[in-house]
């Protein structure tokens, strides 16, 4: 999956802990990251569809997933999620968020408790 990069929206860590805190069930979340680092760390409610296995879940989550939701994509540092936000905004999500640093700069500055890796 390559894309060329246009300017993707962020939702800063201290924004994405206060949407988790109202705990909206309308929001979509998604992990890229592979299976082995969100057993390292994850934050709960967070889909996890790794970017390496992007052709077995592709098509699915074009139908798993509400084009019109707001929808937040995380990964190690942002970069990965990076890729699957401008995936989205392409194949027609109009509410699309980058989780800016993803879970390291999560686990540094809201949630300790969450390993770094």
């Amino acid at each position: 999956m390559s894309y060329s990069y246009q300017s993707i929206p962020e939702i800063s860590v201290e924004e994405l802990a206060l949407k988790l805190a109202d705990q909206d069930s309308s929001l979509q979340l998604i992990d890229v990251r592979e299976k082995h680092e969100a057993e390292i760390a994850f934050i709960e409610g967070f889909n996890l569809l790794p970017l390496s296995q992007f052709s077995e879940w592709s098509e699915q989550a074009l139908v798993h997933f509400n084009p019109e939701a707001e929808t937040l994509v995380m990964c190690h540092h942002g970069m990965r999620s990076a890729q699957m936000c401008q995936w989205l905004i392409q194949n027609g999500f109009t509410n699309v968020k980058n989780v800016a640093g993803g879970i390291d700069i999560y686990s540094c500055l809201i949630d300790s408790s969450i390993p770094r890796y």
